[in-house]
């Protein structure tokens, strides 16, 4: 017996998904205002922050304007993982997305609408993770 498989259009579009997640890392690195309204916060570990001498805000900078999405980093397409390089520290940053109204306990039911949909972008040292 041989299945062939249907193509799945209940699964929100991975562009749309990547085009607002760079949006919402454009707005909270650089500041880089939004076409349409992206609910979200930015988070920094404490090992970011204690580096000293400026390297939280070169380390937000370098997430802002990272574009280097490949699948071995990007899989999925939603440009939600990347890592770069500050002062010889790898730095990864990271997005997460969950339901607007359910306190970050359960991830977005409909990631591509943002109306219902809370980004958080944590920012860390590799050696944190």
């Amino acid at each position: 017996m041989s299945m062939t498989g249907q193509p799945q259009t209940d699964r929100p579009d991975p562009s749309v998904i990547a085009a607002q997640n760079d949006a919402f890392r454009k707005l909270a690195c650089l500041g880089v205002p939004t076409a349409q309204s992206i609910q979200g916060r930015m988070h920094v570990t404490r090992s970011i922050m204690n580096a000293g001498d400026g390297f939280m805000a070169e380390a937000v900078k370098a997430t802002g304007i990272f574009e280097t999405f490949e699948p071995e980093n990007d899989p999925e397409g939603w440009h939600d993982f990347g890592a770069v390089e500050v002062r010889g520290e790898t730095v990864f940053w990271k997005l997460d997305l969950y339901e607007a109204d359910s306190d970050f306990r359960y991830g977005a039911e409909a990631p591509d609408n943002p109306a219902t949909t809370m980004r958080v972008l944590t920012i860390m040292l590799a050696r944190d993770w």
